[in-house]
């Protein structure tokens, strides 16, 4: 599928501004804060975990000794 400049323009015009979204609560605790991790850590770990990734994938990088 082949998009023109015009329609990525008509695309983009469309889509709400990122300035518009509202940036997160910043936690006022370090108590808050380790919360707040934990539950960004199980929504990450949920997501990744819809995926099937088959055992002979290889990662982006290489570990050296």
């Amino acid at each position: 599928m082949k998009l023109t400049r015009r329609q990525w323009a008509a695309a983009l015009a469309s889509a709400p501004p990122l300035a518009a979204q509202q940036p997160p609560a910043q936690p006022e605790t370090p108590a808050e804060e380790l919360k707040a991790a934990g539950e960004r850590l199980r929504r990450t770990t949920g997501t990744l975990s819809k995926f099937a990734v088959p055992m002979a994938a290889e990662p982006a990088f290489s570990f050296k000794v």
